[in-house]
């Protein structure tokens, strides 16, 4: 069985910190380096639902992408929800480990985590890491699908393929267009925009898309380049996921890393994935339709 020291070293390894961005907030949160480790659980989110898993786990580590004091603090008392989950965490004898935009850029990252949910083929990063020479790790992936399909489709496959969430999938741009290309990106993705128009995709499945950006990316594509021949749209079609349900994905992969470095050392790690939703968003209601759609789209189908 190895010491926490040990198993960090090896996410370490995964994940580099250095790799993180300068404002990010990465690494080993709480625990004893010495301390042994069995069981390690991973999770998106740092928060008290996940905190609570851990302990009825027996866990030893919980691994989560997002961080929990991004912005740093003076305390860690337990008069705060984060300072609750710290206390409950080391009370439990539990470390708390973040690998966040490192895991990002990483080789292979949350955004091929994301591809590859939905059968997607990676053909590289949406925005290159200057620092690899190999040309692997980065920001966002550039994919194509098993073979073209229409936009509705894909937008039924994101639908069936993330975990089920309140938001579902949003989309824009006409269902009928063919996909034969597509950029991914897990978690927020609209300061990403310029890349995606200059990979020339067809569709940008990323989270968290706003109102201005988005619009501003549609327009941009009419105005700057012309529709192609035969007709059809300029530019991305956008899908839009939840924020949780684009990352999730990388939960299994993580594991999945872990357990492989832990078979090549001989040790008896055992990884589990949490299935809690922890999407700040718990429910939706269709709109009436829009009041006067132009031009006229087909129906995506079902709701999600």
């Amino acid at each position: 069985m190895p010491v926490l020291s040990e198993v960090i070293s090896a996410l370490d390894g995964l994940w580099p910190r250095e790799r993180a961005e300068d404002w990010d907030a990465v690494g080993l949160v709480c625990g004893d380096p010495a301390e042994p480790v069995e069981r390690v659980l991973f999770a998106v989110d740092p928060v008290q639902r996940i905190a609570d898993e851990a302990v009825s786990r027996g866990a030893q580590l919980l691994v989560t992408h997002h961080p929990l004091y991004l912005r740093g603090t003076t305390s860690v008392a337990a008069d705060g929800f984060k300072g609750r989950v710290v206390h409950t965490l080391i009370r439990h004898g539990i470390a708390l480990y973040v690998a966040h935009t490192n895991a990002d850029r990483a080789d292979p990252g949350v955004s091929d985590a994301l591809a590859g949910a939905l059968d997607l083929r990676v053909t590289g990063p949406l925005v290159p890491d200057p620092d690899d020479p190999a040309g692997r790790r980065g920001l966002g992936r550039i994919c194509v699908p098993a073979a073209p399909l229409p936009l509705a489709g894909l937008v039924r496959l994101a639908a069936a393929r993330l975990p089920a969430t309140a938001q579902g999938i949003r989309a824009a741009g006409d269902p009928q267009r063919p996909v034969r290309s597509v950029a991914v990106c897990g978690g927020s993705g609209d300061s990403l925009f310029p890349a995606v128009r200059a990979a020339g995709v067809d569709a940008y499945l990323t989270a968290d898309l706003r109102h201005h950006p988005a619009s501003e990316a549609r327009e941009a594509a009419v105005f700057d380049a012309p529709a192609p021949a035969g007709g059809g749209e300029s530019g991305p079609a956008l899908l839009d996921a939840a924020h949780w349900a684009t990352e999730w994905p990388w939960c299994e992969q993580a594991a999945a890393q872990l357990d492989a470095v832990s078979d090549r050392h001989g040790w008896q790690l055992r990884t589990h994935v949490s299935h809690q939703v922890t999407d700040p968003w718990t429910a939706h209601a269709d709109s009436a339709p829009a009041m006067s759609p132009t031009p006229p789209l087909a129906p995506f189908g079902a709701p999600n």
